[in-house]
């Protein structure tokens, strides 16, 4: 039997932003993906993020020249596979927050402008235990404009007070 092709139970076609917002705790103004698509338990996801004017870091980023932080989009790309973990390890695992341990290789290839739209190619390259590791590129009409690999730990949320 081939084992890499997933099999059709592992597939998820896609998540809206309330199948999002269920599997991890962002919230305006730093919730930065608005779908993921093509999501491979275990294996990888596309995030969606439709880039407006109408972001808040517009305003100084940059006054006239708006850009996309190459910042927000290394946490688009870590919000995608924070998904991608919680789908993956099931209902056990909504609630619970996924931290960067280390961002790599991080690389931004041109600037991402209002009207973009970013589509987060992930990869989980390595897992044991919680942590996991991924590879990412964020591409714009199928050219890549930023990369990074990353490794995360999946924990649960710290309670507040």
């Amino acid at each position: 039997m081939d084992t890499s092709q997933p099999d059709a139970k592992s597939v998820t076609n896609n998540l809206d932003i309330v199948g999002i917002m269920a599997a991890i705790p962002h919230r305006y103004p730093f919730l930065l993906i608005d779908r993921v698509v093509d999501i491979i338990s275990g294996q990888s996801a596309i995030g969606i993020k439709n880039v407006t004017v109408n972001e808040n870091f517009f305003q100084g980023h940059f006054p006239g020249h708006p850009v996309m932080p190459g910042v927000l989009i290394i946490e688009a790309m870590a919000q995608t596979a924070a998904v991608l973990v919680v789908e993956t390890l099931g209902p056990d695992a909504r609630g619970r927050v996924v931290y960067f341990m280390s961002i790599d290789s991080a690389k931004f290839r041109r600037p991402v402008t209002p009207g973009d739209q970013l589509r987060i190619h992930i990869a989980k390259s390595h897992q044991r235990g919680m942590v996991w590791k991924f590879a990412a590129q964020a591409k714009v009409d199928g050219v890549v404009v930023a990369e990074a690999t990353y490794t995360a730990m999946i924990r649960n949320r710290v309670p507040e007070g």
